[in-house]
């Protein structure tokens, strides 16, 4: 080990931020355990690196003791004060004993610690980078499917798509980019492992928040999503200034902004719903495209008791349920819906129908 490593240990202590001390420690211990593993030596023995010039010295290290029972890591009294007079016992006296040979072996472990150390380094920063970024969106590129997971590129690091974080309607094809929402960052000895989904409901809300500028300026607020990825979707929208419509801003000039978000996810359909702080309006609102004509709200149980025109009962409630049931998710209230002409014949939905 020569100026010349200590010079290329400065400049990695710039570039990586590892920090030259550190890496000196981490080199002096390995260094050790290769001077035990070489030269069979069961004395205790300490390596000092000259942090100027990279010189190595392996020190022996000897207790000072009354009485010698092992020589190999015990020196007496009178033997230690021979070499200083102000020895007293329980000190430890060094004495070098670096092979001549001991240089290549050192320059190897070290070259070997080194690399190790900026594998570390950089797993670090790129687990930072991402831990940063944890319920963020981000672009990606398909790489390849390993099982049934996706394993998504996004630069410094790969991503895994789980099946159920995939929309079951879509089909991924090898070097397409795609936007995918991160989940979650795990910190593992083989480095992060990033978890990403196309499903989860924070995509949705992140793309509108791309897309609008008006959410961007705080200006206009997303108070609520409910999803379910690859069919439909429904966002609650606030404005906080009189004069912008939350919903206008949303959907866009001539619906560019809103079918931006709808390419993105490939069809999806979505319902932009202005919230309202009357229980009674947003569950109305909530059952968009239907029209209501009556909401009547029961706090203590927490249900919306709706009636619609009798053309739009199979609207309100939708395909399987489906508008019902995201309008129930995206309020918080049970939603129960009857035509205008039926008398007490409820189409009701149960607590288990939904999550909220």
């Amino acid at each position: 080990m020569n100026t010349e490593f200590i010079h290329a240990l400065k400049d990695l202590e710039r570039e990586k931020g590892i920090q030259l001390g550190v890496l000196l420690e981490a080199i002096e211990a390995a260094l050790v355990s290769a001077y035990k593993k070489n030269f069979g030596s069961a004395q205790n023995v300490r390596i000092h690196i000259q942090p100027e010039t990279g010189e190595i010295k392996v020190l022996a290290q000897k207790r000072v003791v009354e009485k010698v029972n092992d020589p190999r890591v015990e020196i007496s009294l009178e033997e230690a004060r021979k070499l200083n007079a102000n020895y007293e016992v329980g000190d430890i006296v060094e004495k070098e004993v670096t092979p001549k040979e001991f240089g290549r072996i050192a320059a190897q472990t070290a070259k070997q610690v080194v690399i190790q150390r900026i594998r570390e380094a950089e797993r670090n920063l790129i687990y930072e980078e991402f831990i940063a970024r944890e319920n963020d969106i981000a672009t990606g590129i398909v790489r390849r499917q390993e099982g049934k997971n996706w394993i998504i590129d996004l630069g410094r690091a790969e991503a895994i798509m789980t099946p159920s974080e995939q929309i079951p309607s879509e089909v991924y094809t090898q070097g397409e980019r795609i936007k995918i929402y991160i989940l979650e960052v795990k910190k593992t000895t083989k480095g992060p492992q990033i978890f990403v989904s196309r499903t989860h409901p924070g995509l949705l809300k992140r793309l509108f928040e791309l897309e609008v500028p008006e959410i961007h300026d705080g200006i206009v607020e997303i108070k609520g999503v409910a999803r379910e990825a690859g069919t439909r979707s429904k966002i609650a929208v606030y404005s906080r200034e009189e004069k912008v419509d939350p919903v206008g801003a949303c959907v866009g000039p001539k619906g560019i902004r809103v079918q931006a978000v709808v390419n993105e996810l490939r069809g999806e359909k979505i319902d932009i719903i202005k919230w309202s702080d009357d229980p009674a309006v947003f569950v109305a609102n909530s059952l968009s495209p239907a029209r209501v004509l009556d909401v009547e709200i029961d706090y203590e149980n927490r249900v919306g008791r709706v009636i619609v025109p009798d053309n739009q009962l199979s609207l309100a409630i939708g395909k399987e349920g489906q508008n019902a049931r995201l309008a129930a998710k995206l309020t918080g209230w049970k939603i129960d819906i009857k035509s205008e002409s039926e008398a007490g014949d409820w189409h009701g939905w149960d607590d288990e129908d939904f999550e909220f």
